[in-house]
């Protein structure tokens, strides 16, 4: 089972860029790999680390001040290219829990709510000001609510916030509650699939 995802109260990390691709989130020699062990260490290794393995001190993941982040916010088109599942267990192995992007790739944002991972999709001009306020405030918290599918952002430039919503589809939002992979879901069901099983007539 994954985690269940209820209420998530977390600092974030801004990745100011745009058309993020999977093999940016998680290069091709990583796909070798068949469990998500140790995939945090490859997550955006192109930025993180330098040719002689250092890291990169530019780069965000590496700076302090968002160590411990479970949120992630991005630009437009977060996950584009290859369907490579890896990309999302590179996320979640690092400790992310949550993406907050304005779009992301269609298979990307599937493959992160079978994998725990709750992909947000924001308009886009929230999105600049919320990476605005992470960049000068970094202990700036955001509240995620999976139940009530509502996300609660903090004021910018005097502007109060209140609670958004945000479209999850409804069998993934339960899923995700309960910690529930499709495997999972159908083995929840077990006794009621033999229950029928036994009562059906053929």
């Amino acid at each position: 089972m994954m985690q269940p995802f209820t209420n998530l109260t977390s600092t974030a990390l801004p990745l100011r860029a745009e058309n993020v691709d999977t093999d940016q989130i998680i290069p091709a020699r990583y796909l070798t790999a068949v469990t998500q062990a140790g995939m945090g260490d490859g997550l955006f290794s192109w930025w993180r680390y330098k040719r002689d393995g250092s890291p990169n001190p530019d780069f965000v993941l590496n700076q302090p001040q968002y160590k411990g982040a479970e949120v992630l916010v991005a630009g437009r088109n977060f996950g584009i290219g290859s369907s490579r599942e890896h990309a999302v267990w590179a996320l979640t192995q690092y400790g992310f829990r949550a993406v907050i992007s304005p779009g992301f790739a269609d298979i990307f944002y599937n493959n992160s709510l079978k994998n725990g991972l709750l992909p947000v999709r924001l308009p886009e001009e929230i999105v600049n000001r919320l990476l605005d306020l992470i960049e000068e405030a970094p202990q700036t918290t955001i509240s995620i609510d999976l139940e009530n599918q509502t996300i609660a952002l903090p004021s910018v430039s005097g502007e109060q916030w209140t609670a958004r919503s945000f479209d999850i589809d409804p069998f993934r939002r339960w899923c995700l509650v309960r910690g529930f992979d499709e495997l999972d879901y159908l083995l929840d069901k077990d006794k009621q699939i033999s229950d029928f099983e036994a009562s059906a007539t053929f």
